[in-house]
């Protein structure tokens, strides 16, 4: 048969062979571009403004567990040393952005609240509880170090009785310096000393005072 040339058949069927193998490659490129979609971010926002140290944002909070002791000092008219325990749970957020960018005492502003309680343990075991607002002002050393002042004062209940206090309501009155140290980003160890004062404003009698010195350990978080 004339029409029959193997030689045109075979040429013919190397072209459909390329083009059905240029088609397929094609596909996937294809497919891969179309279905391609942006990546979300999962990562949490951060609580720094910069590195490590460098201050907080205005948006970062934090939670503290603390425990500690601490002696009785005989000051302010006190006549017995008051050796306490205690034990605390505080919560906090920033107060507005780093203050005094261009000075050796930059930080941030932060109010928190703190629940603390436990006993004196000497020289009698009495209770005490309390609730109280602080403001501590945190340095912005740029390292893992983030130094503190803090002052609080609120209300306490407490049975320690005469010779220096008369009534289980007290006011507490709290001055301390300590610092924190970053494990990670947003993890913290705290040491703190810090000076307790408990009294009735003259509310009941005796109003003598119980004064402590407190040294306190903690872990921080902040997010």
């Amino acid at each position: 048969m004339k029409w029959f040339n193997p030689v045109r058949m075979l040429s013919v069927s190397g072209c459909l062979l390329g083009a059905f193998s240029a088609t397929s490659a094609e596909v996937p490129a294809v497919a891969a571009a179309t279905n391609t979609a942006p990546s979300l971010s999962l990562s949490k926002p951060g609580i720094w403004k910069g590195e490590v140290g460098a201050g907080f944002l205005r948006s970062t909070k934090h939670v503290s567990v603390v425990a500690g002791a601490g002696t009785g000092l005989r000051v302010f008219g006190t006549k017995e040393n008051h050796d306490l325990a205690l034990g605390g749970l505080s919560y906090g957020k920033m107060w507005g952005d780093v203050k005094a960018e261009n000075h050796w005492w930059r930080g941030n502003w932060e109010w928190r609240v703190e629940l603390f309680g436990g006993e004196q343990f000497r020289p009698s075991h009495e209770y005490v509880v309390g609730l109280a607002p602080h403001l501590r002002y945190n340095f912005a050393t740029g390292t893992r170090w983030v130094p503190f002042l803090d002052l609080g004062g609120g209300v306490t209940g407490t049975d320690i009785g005469p010779p220096d206090l008369g009534g289980r309501f007290q006011f507490n009155l709290q001055a301390g310096a300590g610092g924190n140290y970053f494990l990670t980003e947003r993890l913290a160890l705290s040491l703190e000393s810090r000076l307790l004062h408990m009294s009735s404003a003259r509310t009941s009698t005796p109003n003598l005072g119980v004064n402590t010195c407190m040294f306190m350990a903690g872990m921080n978080w902040f997010f």
